[in-house]
């Protein structure tokens, strides 16, 4: 478990996290959304001590990380993929850490068989991909076989064959009932990936909640019909309070109202359908909704685009 009360962060008189409380329970796979620069980054790093908070606290397992005994078997985490020393192998590198916290041999060739090594383990890491990184990565925070897992952008350089493999580990070890956190900028992996989701901008948390709830609280859930009596079924749903808008002749985009609603209204006044279907919005639009005013760094070309689109 993770739980941080009044998290700050200040670097001079720029604030990256702005008292920030959460709680990131064991057994789920939590993903942390945010723009470039929303403060994800440096939380991450408040979690493990790399930085001090400014004010609050935060805590890993009941206990800040740097109060832990043996902290590789508490808390695994991929803050950087290319802290390896380049002129090590990949084997080299895990052997040095597992030596250093009393961890056994066994267990540097399980992760390296685990996170798919095998293969390159004799290698250099500085000769690795940027996928292969990633790997070794994960590996190094799977050492200890940690009850807590705190991972950055994990399936950044995989191919699409990683990032399942990614997803699939997460999801296991959350059925374990490890505590996950991760960030991504993949929003349709982590609409796959977490259960709950943490959304932070400018430092501050934006909303949190599990991931359709938080899609549904921007968006909500449009039904989509089409009949050839739209008109008729709209003046029905109209005045049951649906609010209604229509983008072809045919065909009604519906608000404030349930599928099942508009399908039993439909049935009780013989008014037949061609299609009636629920549209939920995707995690992506939800998230570009509420960031749009937290995003730091925002290209010309993109306000321009933006401002043709509307």
């Amino acid at each position: 478990m993770i739980e941080a009360h009044n998290l700050t962060k200040r670097y001079g008189d720029k604030t990256a996290v702005a008292g920030i409380s959460f709680t990131i329970e064991p057994g789920t796979v939590t993903g942390f959304l945010g723009p470039n620069g929303a403060g994800k980054s440096t939380t991450m790093r408040m979690i493990m001590g790399l930085d001090r908070p400014t004010a609050g606290r935060v805590t890993v397992n009941g206990k800040p990380y740097a109060q832990h005994r043996s902290p590789l078997s508490e808390v695994g985490a991929l803050l950087d993929a290319k802290a390896a020393h380049p002129g090590r192998s990949a084997r080299s590198h895990l052997r040095t850490m597992a030596a250093t916290h009393g961890i056994s041999p066994k267990r540097v060739d399980e992760v390296i068989e685990m996170t798919g090594l095998a293969g390159v383990a004799g290698k250099r890491v500085g000769g690795f991909s940027l996928g292969m990184g990633q790997r070794l990565g994960i590996a190094s925070a799977m050492l200890g076989d940690p009850r807590t897992l705190i991972l950055d952008e994990p399936v950044n350089g995989l191919d699409p064959e990683g990032v399942k493999w990614v997803r699939n580990l997460v999801r296991y070890l959350a059925s374990e009932g490890r505590t996950v956190f991760l960030s991504s900028h993949l929003m349709s992996e982590m609409a796959q990936t977490a259960d709950l989701l943490l959304v932070i901008g400018k430092g501050r948390i934006i909303t949190s909640g599990p991931v359709q709830d938080v899609i549904d609280g921007v968006a909500g859930t449009t039904v989509r019909v089409r009949s050839p009596r739209a008109a008729d079924l709209a003046d029905m749903l109209q005045r049951a309070g649906a609010s209604v808008s229509s983008a072809e002749a045919g065909v009604l985009d519906l608000r404030g109202i349930t599928a099942e609603q508009v399908g039993e209204t439909a049935a009780a006044n013989g008014i037949v359908l061609h299609e009636l279907s629920p549209q939920r919005a995707s995690l992506e639009e939800a998230y570009m909704t509420l960031t749009q005013d937290a995003v730091e760094y925002r290209s010309e070309n993109s306000v321009a685009l933006e401002a043709e689109t509307r």
